[in-house]
């Protein structure tokens, strides 16, 4: 068992990355829910638009998207169809939580270790994605949301074994113990 301070302090980092991932989330919508609007009005009323606007609009989609996946995988909320753990004890739960967690952690580190190899490419060819700014700049988003998602996965999946395994206790703390009350604190505070 770790002891409470370090506990502590990992609950306090886990808010201070949840809040920067919603900051960073709300940030990119408002962007998109700007932008969008006013690209339609300058069509529409003036016959011009900004000539950025459209391609970077699409790879906001794109960063929304994969960050949107990355904060829900921080409560365990990805879409799931979870009928049989539902009827299971919290040990026989976890068992089954050690599975689809490493099912869900290797796709997603195969995922990330490909679009890594992918964004490298385009780096190498220096791929131009709109007014001269490069490809990977705007791609580097999906082998960091696939790693994120990965990590937090193998986290789970780690617990999910203490668990299974009568190491640890079943904890109402979120699905896994970890994270859940850590993101409460750090929104009530």
């Amino acid at each position: 068992m770790s002891d409470p301070a370090s506990q502590g302090v990992a609950a306090r980092a886990l808010a201070w990355l949840h809040a920067l991932e919603d900051i960073v989330l709300a940030l990119l919508l408002g962007a998109m829910v700007l932008l969008a609007p006013l690209q339609i009005f300058l069509r529409n009323f003036f016959d011009l638009g900004i000539a950025w606007a459209d391609p970077l609009l699409r790879v906001l989609v794109l960063w929304v998207g994969l960050l949107g996946a990355v904060a829900a995988s921080r409560g365990n909320r990805q879409i799931s169809v979870d009928v049989v753990s539902r009827l299971l004890a919290p040990r026989p739960q976890a068992a089954l939580g050690v599975v689809t967690g490493a099912f869900t952690t290797f796709v997603s580190a195969f995922v990330a270790w490909q679009a890594a190899r992918f964004v490298a490419t385009e780096f190498q060819y220096e791929s131009i994605a709109f007014s001269d700014i490069q490809a990977w700049i705007f791609q580097i988003v999906i082998p960091f949301s696939f790693g994120a998602i990965a990590l937090r996965y193998a986290l789970y999946t780690i617990v999910d074994a203490a668990v299974a395994l009568g190491l640890r206790e079943p904890s109402d703390d979120g699905p896994h113990g970890i994270g859940s009350a850590a993101t409460e604190e750090g929104h009530a505070s």
